[in-house]
């Protein structure tokens, strides 16, 4: 039987996995927020 709680302990991530959240977390990303925000402010001010 696998003991999950022992396991856990032993749990490293991945170099790359790290090396990408921080990659991800430094781009300034347009989010589906921010598209959303922007389309609306243009349908207010009468531009497409």
């Amino acid at each position: 039987m696998i003991d999950f709680e022992e396991e856990l302990k032993k749990y490293e991530p991945a170099i790359e996995v790290e090396q990408a959240e921080a990659d991800i977390k430094a781009r300034d990303l347009t989010d589906l927020t921010d598209l959303l925000f922007n389309m609306t402010s243009q349908q207010s001010n009468g531009t497409k």
